[in-house]
């Protein structure tokens, strides 16, 4: 047998013997199991717990202040901040919520330098905030507010955050002309009151620059929670200040004790809860979720102060408001980006009519019918239609039914 027949055979037996053998696995059988499902909620959840905490706590402060009898909103807006420093030193002590503070080079020359101004800006607009709820109505508020992309758009301009731009100033202009439309259509307009809701969006813009300005750096980038940890406490002992010597003096114990300690409690977590809600509804979701959840939000609140406050809202101020928030729909996402969303959108709508005529149909008429009842809502509330009129309209309606119009 010649040498290469012989080193032929020995690799056979070799194979043979090593074919007998357990191959180990080329892939890891670990990275082939599915991956565990995730315990986060969906986004819907997150989305309807700041709409449910932010309508409440604006319904809220408004039955305090109004309803109750509690005129006194810059006490409540102390005891908001006093509530929300003590909650944060909690957390920051015994969880790990607000270990990104941490990363914060916070010291205290920096934290006079810019966190007392900015905390100054929150103070007056939360106390301008809280004392329109003693003369507007909610609805009218929400109007307004419509108003504050505008003023922080001014407002960058000013302090050289961005440059002007009149394509952007006009494409927020629809707003303004929305909102002078809707303030027209007001029914319960009370000058002082407008004054005090202009001041709250020109102090609330004006803050929001400045928070740009400051997390412009890496190293001051904070979470809402975070931002609150800084600034509650600056807060809480100005607006104590300016309590101290406006409101406090006339007000007793029995004010507190008419409206309940328990109701304050109850009033100051949901205003804490709402903080913590948006810390996970910015980590949970879009710009244009967001947007969008805050268009809904407004229509809402309109829609509750309408039904809890018995808030008139006459048809031009339905009308000024839909173009108000249209252009800040508009303003926030840019053409491009709405029509891509339109887009899809439609494609949605169609596909959804193509599995479920019946059902489309009943959401077709069912969205005409609440616009309709809707508006002869507000013009039944809004004193356009006489006495006279809805009384011969009554007794029409008896002579049809066989009531008689009794």
């Amino acid at each position: 047998m010649s040498e290469k027949e012989r080193q032929s055979g020995e690799q056979e037996r070799l194979g043979a013997s090593n074919s007998s053998e357990p191959v180990l696995p080329t892939v890891n059988p670990a990275s082939e199991k599915p991956a565990a499902p995730s315990n986060d909620l969906h986004p819907a959840v997150y989305i309807a717990t700041w709409i449910s905490l932010s309508s409440s706590i604006i319904i809220f402060n408004k039955w305090i202040l109004d309803t109750a009898g509690f005129r006194f909103p810059i006490v409540l807006t102390t005891w908001h901040l006093a509530f929300a420093t003590l909650m944060t030193q909690i957390l920051a002590r015994f969880t790990t919520v607000l270990d990104s503070r941490k990363k914060v080079p916070m010291t205290g020359k920096i934290y006079l330098r810019a966190i007392v101004p900015i905390g100054l800006m929150f103070s007056l607009s939360l106390i301008c905030g809280n004392l329109t709820y003693l003369y507007l109505s909610v609805s009218f508020i929400q109007m307004l507010k419509a108003t504050t992309p505008v003023a922080v758009l001014i407002a960058s301009w000013i302090f050289g955050v961005a440059p002007v731009n009149l394509k952007t100033l006009g494409n927020v202009s629809f707003i303004v002309i929305g909102v002078m439309i809707a303030s027209y259509g007001e029914l319960q307009f009370v000058l002082i009151g407008f004054l005090y809701q202009l001041g709250g969006i020109v102090f609330e813009a004006t803050r929001l620059v400045m928070v740009q300005r400051l997390l412009s750096s890496a190293e001051f980038k904070m979470d809402p929670l975070v931002s609150l940890y800084y600034f509650a406490p600056a807060c809480a002992i100005m607006n104590g200040l300016v309590s101290l010597f406006v409101e406090i003096p006339r007000m007793t114990l029995q004010d507190v004790a008419n409206v309940g300690y328990f109701t304050l409690l109850v009033n100051a977590m949901i205003a804490f809860l709402l903080n913590v809600s948006v810390v996970f509804l910015i980590g949970k979701t879009s710009s244009l979720v967001m947007t969008l959840s805050g268009v809904l939000k407004d229509i809402l609140l309109v829609l509750a102060s309408m039904l809890i406050f018995q808030d008139p809202v006459s048809p031009l101020q339905f009308f000024g408001y839909s173009i108000a928030l249209g252009g800040l729909v508009y303003y926030k996402l840019g053409a491009d980006k709405l029509k891509e969303n339109l887009g899809g959108a439609q494609r949605a709508w169609a596909e959804y009519g193509a599995n479920h005529p019946a059902l489309r149909k009943v959401i077709i008429f069912g969205g005409v019918l609440f616009t309709v009842f809707l508006l002869l809502g507000g013009v039944a509330s809004s004193g356009y239609v006489p006495d006279n009129v809805s009384d011969a309209a009554a007794k029409q309606f008896g002579s049809w039914t066989g009531t008689g119009g009794s």
